[in-house]
């Protein structure tokens, strides 16, 4: 199948590559920068004079030429291609979460990534019933015009995977694309390479660690139109993925177990809060078709680009007031502080390219600790 569209010129690709690869560029920071400057090249600029204004007392670092062009070979040598959040390539549903990654590494069928996509996962350490139903799940779904999607982890990852893989199947992984983890699913690995898809937003090279995980998780949720949960126990993966769901506006769906196995815990837990049980294909198929769209504002609202520095002496002390190692909203800041919107972003833009503040879930922020008594 021909591609929907061309890849994005590599000029483009370039600056994208290197503000994403910069210090204390995350995603929210990522697509602020581009809301205040219009570019990556043009946001790339103005790095430096943000640090200094946030609070950085050294030169922030900003990804070298050469390393860049390392990553760039080392992607055409692989196989693979880089999809920036701008292209028309970027799958259109995960465009839409709040930390929407700002570049994609794939590898494999780029086209599935215009089908609609159902994710599943579950247990690493998952039963043989467990396994037998996520790999007939998945088979099913793939009939009925989805592709599945999952994280290549053993368990019900491998087999929902190894259902999908003759319809379309997307292995979004943690660690760089040409990291096999574990790698007791090489094998696996290799047939989606050639079959369905591999997708990463780790540099190339980058090992998985359990800090990527989370971030790997709300990909898996945010590609996709819905999720279906298969054994999980109260604290797992999974359940951070089904809260991810949950939070995107999409489905969530989980099979029922044993109140005794520490395994259906979790899936358990989620139908008592709303997640509808599955026993069987047609419970989803009842609630869900690939055909009805997610409607979603193409727009992100432009926030901060009309704010000149020069204003802001005043809400930098009051931000800087207002902020403690304790996590709060973005809207109770402004509430606190008696800024406009636009300020309170620009100067949370600052502290966060300094390195002074992080982000939590559900729009809130906070000092890190090494800077709390500055």
């Amino acid at each position: 199948m021909p591609l929907p569209h061309p890849l994005p010129k590599d000029d483009d690709l370039f600056s994208y590559l290197c503000l994403t690869r910069s210090e204390n560029v995350g995603p929210v920071t990522f697509h602020k920068l581009l809301e205040r400057y219009g570019t990556a090249d043009k946001a790339l600029k103005a790095l430096p004079e943000l640090a200094s204004q946030g609070g950085l007392k050294r030169s922030l670092h900003i990804a070298s030429q050469a390393n860049i062009e390392k990553e760039l070979e080392s992607i055409a040598s692989f196989g693979g291609h880089f999809i920036p959040y701008h292209s028309p390539l970027y799958p259109r549903l995960l465009r839409h979460i709040d930390s929407a990654p700002p570049l994609l590494t794939v590898k494999g069928k780029l086209e599935l990534l215009q089908e609609p996509i159902f994710s599943i996962v579950g247990a690493r350490n998952a039963s043989a019933l467990g396994k037998k139903m996520a790999q007939s799940l998945a088979e099913k779904l793939g009939r009925e015009g989805w592709v599945i999607s999952s994280g290549l982890a053993r368990g019900i990852d491998a087999a929902a995977h190894r259902g999908s893989l003759s319809k379309g199947t997307i292995a979004v992984l943690a660690g760089g694309i040409d990291q096999i983890y574990p790698p007791e699913n090489e094998e696996l690995y290799l047939q989606i390479a050639e079959e369905g898809l591999l997708l990463a937003e780790s540099p190339f090279g980058t090992q998985p660690h359990a800090t990527l995980f989370p971030r790997r998780n709300r990909i898996i949720s945010g590609l996709s139109r819905a999720l279906l949960i298969v054994e999980a126990a109260l604290k797992s993966g999974s359940l951070i993925t089904a809260r991810n769901a949950a939070e995107q506006g999409r489905e969530v769906f989980a099979i029922p177990g044993h109140p005794l196995d520490p395994r259906a815990r979790g899936c358990n837990r989620l139908i008592k809060n709303g997640a509808i049980l599955v026993e069987e294909i047609e419970d989803i198929l009842n609630e869900i078709h690939p055909s009805q769209p997610l409607e979603f504002k193409e727009e992100r609202p432009q926030l901060i680009n009309a704010v000149s520095p020069k204003d802001l002496t005043h809400a930098r002390v009051l931000v800087n007031e207002n902020l403690s190692v304790v996590p709060i909203s973005i809207d109770e800041l402004i509430r606190e502080c008696q800024l406009s919107t636009s300020e309170i972003w620009v100067v949370l833009l600052e502290m966060e390219i300094a390195g002074r503040i992080e982000r939590f879930p559900g729009g809130k922020v906070a000092l890190k600790e090494e800077w709390k008594s500055l």
